[in-house]
């Protein structure tokens, strides 16, 4: 099976140029970067200082084995008393992947994680931006390879964020299509632009 980096190179880059007509192989949209992030403040709200040591380490442990990169942490800007939430406490966090660990975690996303998340039928076309970039919740992070259902003591969700150079959302749509990404495509009402 071709690698995705690969792919992009000798089978989406002509394909797209043909397609909307990119004079300069350069001009062509790529993927940017992947954001996966993930808040856990609902978990470590209440409990004491060791059981949120214990669940903040048993989520950045797994999504670690999942993005193939420690994650930054993410501390609450300010306090709000209704969800028991103070200043300074670690609520969340996030990985920024870039060239080939991206890639890596694309074709495990494409090719195993989603087929295997429960009632995927494709990725809807609202969850494209206008710009292209595509962001999609998994609801459960043992859908990937990498992460023993039994051996996970939490089961957590995170967003994905794909950023693409797209000037525009169809442009993102193909390019994330001709990726491998399964996307359920409607007929596009000028007024949804």
């Amino acid at each position: 099976m071709i690698k995705l980096k690969e792919k992009y190179k000798k089978e989406i880059i002509p394909a797209m140029q043909e397609k909307f007509g990119f004079k300069n192989p350069l001009a062509v949209p790529k993927i940017e970067k992947v954001v996966i992030n993930t808040g856990f403040g609902k978990l470590v709200v209440g409990k004491t200082g060791e059981e949120q040591k214990k669940i903040q380490q048993s989520i950045l442990n797994d999504l670690s084995l999942v993005c193939g990169q420690r994650p930054a942490l993410i501390k609450a800007k300010k306090s709000v008393s209704a969800f028991k939430l103070r200043k300074g406490m670690i609520i969340g966090a996030i990985v920024t992947l870039r060239g080939d660990k991206m890639y890596d975690f694309l074709e495990r996303l494409i090719h195993i994680a989603l087929p295997r998340s429960r009632d995927f039928r494709g990725i809807d076309v609202k969850a494209f931006d206008n710009k292209g970039n595509l962001t999609i919740g998994i609801k459960e992070h043992i859908i990937f390879p990498e992460i023993s259902p039994e051996k996970a003591k939490i089961i957590f969700g995170f967003e994905i964020t794909i950023v693409t150079t797209a000037k525009t959302r169809e442009q993102g749509i193909e390019l994330l299509r001709m990726m491998g990404f399964t996307i359920k495509l409607k007929i596009l009402n000028p007024k949804s632009k």
